[in-house]
């Protein structure tokens, strides 16, 4: 049994792993010391959350504030920092300060974990991980304790600082503040929101992109990957931001009664949660259609690649749109930034989108025929749970338990990817022994 456990592939070995942690977490969860009624929580409502929590997504079926104790909160904080770093990268840093050896096969298994295409300084790159995420939660969970501290005795502040700081630079969206309200009650407050954005952007960004800024002043010099998420990221909340903003400018239940401030602050915060991270400042469900549609759109697209968030990620949608306009203006290659990619890339990026095309459509419809909701409700919810977001139009509370199974299942696959539970799953790929001739057909 054991030889078989080492025989088995990293793809297949990461989905193991998750849904230990799950497991364990869910078990964890059901115990009546995690709650405050005393009373074990139903099985799906707590494999539910601890899905929700280790693939750091912010879906709940009971609100985290009020319902779960101090313990049942550790559980869910824990979850979603080994969910949002990752197992393997949790198991790395137990190794190094055991100083135990890092195997080859540890070393591609966190390749595979964080995305990357070769093992080259892969164990360099987890140090840098493990030290930017403490140094960037620590910050910001002293910021986020200055500021509550204003508004409730220093030790809650300092609890809820450590809490939404780990929350939301993995993206999670957990929050503590009760009856499922997010910070919509710092709709117009700089500190919040500008420490709460850099949270949430720097967990979406990746791990790479944040080693190649630190350094940059020494080396001078982005990498290609680095310049495609900057850009993409730059420019989804430019326009992220300017659409809310449009379309909730009169919308008397989101924008229309805050100042300019509270407007601005408002559709930059949708703007930029909407990809990833899953806390909220104005009511979701009360966004106009158009609002909210467009938010599945930034939903689907999510965050980077080696990043604590979702979606099809920045980097695919850009070499799709970049192979629009090269396919429009006649050119065989697609060129970023003066580099040209391969066709292989091209042809993940396709695969990756209509994998996750396919199955949020399929689950939305199969949701349609389980749940009594509008098919907008349905979209949004199934998006969001694949791109791991964690908003909610309000249907997650109403979920059957066959909805909540569903969405816990489209939870999993958007953390660990389709491609990669694709590999898990399916047979392992031999050697293409020929090639056939080439065919030709009609396209457009």
């Amino acid at each position: 049994m054991v030889s078989h456990w080492f025989k088995l592939s990293p793809p297949r070995i990461l989905v193991m792993g998750f849904a230990v942690i799950i497991l364990t977490g869910a078990l964890l969860l059901m115990t009546p010391l995690a709650n405050a009624t005393g009373e074990p929580l139903p099985f799906i409502d707590a494999l539910f959350t601890a899905t929700s929590a280790t693939c750091v997504t912010g879906l709940v079926v009971r609100d985290t504030g009020t319902y779960f104790t101090t313990f049942g909160q550790i559980v869910i904080i824990t979850l979603i920092q080994v969910g949002g770093l990752g197992f393997m990268t949790m198991a790395t840093l137990f190794s190094l300060v055991f100083k135990r050896r890092i195997s080859l096969r540890d070393r591609l298994l966190l390749q595979e974990a964080m995305n990357q295409n070769s093992m080259e300084g892969i164990v360099r790159l987890i140090r840098k991980v493990l030290m930017y995420s403490l140094i960037i939660e620590a910050s910001a969970a002293v910021l986020f304790t200055i500021r509550w501290a204003f508004d409730m005795p220093l030790g809650r502040a300092m609890y809820y600082g450590i809490f939404h700081a780990v929350s939301m630079f993995n993206n999670a969206g957990f929050d503590l503040f009760g009856e499922f309200h997010s910070l919509t009650g710092y709709v117009g407050d700089p500190i919040v929101n500008f420490v709460a954005i850099f949270l949430i952007v720097s967990g979406g960004l990746g791990f790479v992109v944040l080693s190649d800024l630190v350094e940059f002043r020494r080396s001078r010099r982005l990498s290609l990957h680095s310049k495609v998420v900057l850009s993409m990221t730059g420019a989804l909340i430019v326009i992220g931001t300017a659409v809310i903003l449009i379309f909730e400018f009169t919308n008397t239940k989101t924008l229309s009664s805050l100042d300019w401030s509270g407007k601005i602050w408002g559709s930059f915060f949708q703007s930029v949660t909407s990809r990833t991270a899953g806390a909220n400042t104005v009511d979701i469900s009360a966004l106009r259609q158009a609002s909210q549609f467009f938010i599945i759109i930034l939903m689907f697209i999510g965050a980077s690649p080696g990043s604590t968030g979702g979606g099809i990620k920045t980097t695919t949608f850009m070499i799709l749109v970049g192979a629009v306009f090269s396919m429009i203006r006649g050119r065989n290659d697609l060129v970023l930034f003066r580099f040209r990619l391969a066709q292989e890339r091209i042809f993940k990026a396709v695969t990756i989108t209509m994998l996750a095309l396919f199955l949020v459509i399929a689950v939305a419809m199969v949701l349609s025929t389980t749940e009594e909701a509008s098919f907008l409700s349905i979209l949004f919810e199934t998006t969001s749970a694949f791109a791991t977001v964690g908003l909610s139009m309000g249907l997650t509370l109403d979920l059957t338990d066959v909805g909540k199974l569903i969405i816990s299942f489209m939870m999993f696959t958007g953390r660990l990817g389709p491609l990669t539970l694709a590999y898990a799953l399916g047979p392992k790929k031999g050697k293409e022994l020929y090639r056939h001739p080439e065919g030709k057909m009609i396209i457009g």
